[in-house]
């Protein structure tokens, strides 16, 4: 075994030769199996924590690591189908509450092995600040308080920078546990289960997930190449008697869409004269290609009306879980308190890695890093899509974020589709989940950001092309 062999390869071989060893028998020394092995230390570390972690071993510090005892056997298999009455029984007028992960999962589920990610939502690790991540981690580690309580608002600090973009101050800001957990607490902040909660449409798979799970209803609201419609805004409102809309205006997913300047305030003043809440997811902030954007819904806003949510997963790494939700208002103080209840608060040592890598020099570098990386894929696939694909390539192409939204052709099955992609190795995302309601037309959304760069988005749309072409030959010979 090599020095850079890994610890699973290790754990896997010490795991097959415990059976030589009794109960409580004392295993080789580290030192022993470092050269027994040619590894680490390190690594020999690793893989004796991988099988104290299954209980096969048990480490006594200064002693050695020991064989464990004989565990007691699993359990019998029992009989849950009890449980399904369980979780479905509720009186009959409470609204229904439905439980469905499948929308989000479908970005979380890592590809198999040589199949190409379109599919997914997040850096690929070539454009994650993985040495800046780590080296903010280690110093917040060492600094004196860190393991203390923070405020259950967040970090001062931290929570000025957030504030900042918005033109607020550290008051109306609340850290959070990214995006998905602010945007789960506006929600139930702001509309009591059984309500309605207008969305776009199509719009981000996890909205829907996050609605339907606390009983609410999303009704549909059509965006166009210039966000939503204001028209169709002001009737959803009057018709479904709703008081929260959740919106992207900076980049849209999927449809790529920026809300045009001249609806910015259009928005505003329909959901005020409704009595509403905006809920401004701005995800895609940090994600543009170079060039201006325009500022946050809620620095425009008058009247209180938005509640803004921002994260730093997208533009960093999957595992940075923190972001903020902005208001004003006695709305902050009922998203306080719902996330007290829920969390607690978001862990000091995170807040203050946090604060150090947005404080560092190399920070603004980082993001131009991303804008070019995300512009030279998203040119890359648009160059495949017109060569391979070339009616359906979007026009205009998008400023910014990672996906294109592609129209297929009417009659195509989305889902066999994708289907024959996967087979044909490139992962994709039908369409269909990203609608609240019936889908007017068959769309695939098309990540190019967690690529290795051109070069693998160019053999993906051709596997994708491949895909399409049989699709519609099964469809014209059946």
């Amino acid at each position: 075994m090599n020095d850079d062999s890994s610890a699973a390869a290790l754990a896997g071989s010490l795991r097959r030769e415990l059976h030589r060893f009794s109960g409580g028998e004392k295993l080789p020394s580290n030192r022993t199996l470092v050269e027994r092995f040619g590894v680490s230390p390190v690594t020999v570390s690793r893989a004796l924590a991988a099988l104290a972690a299954e209980g096969l071993v048990v480490t006594r510090p200064g002693a050695g690591t020991y064989r464990a005892s004989e565990r007691a056997a699993l359990p019998q298999t029992v009989d849950t189908s009890w449980q399904q009455v369980a979780l479905t029984a509720q009186d009959p007028e409470d609204p229904p509450r439905v439980v469905d992960a499948s929308g989000v999962l479908a970005t979380l589920a890592p590809p198999p092995p040589g199949v190409i990610a379109f599919s997914g939502g997040y850096l690929p690790p070539g454009l994650q600040p993985e040495r800046a991540l780590g080296a903010a981690l280690a110093r917040a580690a060492r600094r004196p308080g860190v393991w203390e309580r923070p405020p259950v608002e967040g970090l001062a600090e931290l929570r000025g920078w957030f504030g900042r973009d918005a033109g607020v101050g550290p008051a109306q800001v609340l850290i959070t546990a990214g995006g998905q957990a602010a945007l789960t607490t506006a929600l139930r902040a702001l509309a009591p289960p059984g309500a309605a909660v207008l969305v776009e449409s199509p719009t981000y798979p996890g909205a829907l997930a996050v609605a339907r799970a606390a009983g609410l209803r999303p009704v549909p609201v059509p965006v166009d190449a210039d966000g939503v419609r204001p028209d169709l805004l002001a009737d959803a409102f009057a018709a479904s008697g709703a008081r929260v809309f959740f919106c992207q205006p900076l980049f849209q997913n999927p449809t790529g869409a920026v809300l045009a300047a001249g609806r910015r305030r259009q928005v505003l003043d329909i959901a005020h004269a409704a009595g509403g809440f905006v809920i401004e997811d701005d995800f895609a902030r940090r994600l543009g290609h170079g060039g201006p954007l325009p500022p946050p819904l809620v620095a425009d806003d008058p009247y209180g009306t938005v509640v803004h949510m921002a994260s730093l997963s997208k533009p960093t790494a999957p595992s940075l879980r923190v972001g903020a939700l902005i208001a004003r208002g006695a709305v902050m103080e009922r998203l306080r308190a719902i996330q007290v209840v829920d969390s607690f608060f978001v862990p000091r040592p995170l807040q203050e890695a946090t604060l150090d890598l947005v404080g560092a020099p190399a920070w603004p570098r980082h993001l131009r890093a991303v804008a070019a990386g995300l512009r030279e894929r998203r040119d890359a696939m648009l160059a495949a899509l017109a060569s391979e694909l070339p009616g359906l390539a979007p026009d205009p192409a998008p400023a910014g974020g990672y996906h294109l939204w592609l129209r297929l052709p009417d009659g195509t099955d989305e889902v066999a589709l994708a289907a024959a992609a996967l087979r044909a190795g490139v992962a994709v995302a039908p369409g269909r989940p990203y609608f609240p309601a019936e889908s007017p037309a068959p769309h695939l959304r098309v990540s190019f950001a967690d690529t290795t760069g051109p070069e693998e988005i160019t053999e993906g749309v051709r596997r994708l092309a491949s895909a399409l072409a049989q699709v519609i030959g099964a469809n014209s010979r059946g």
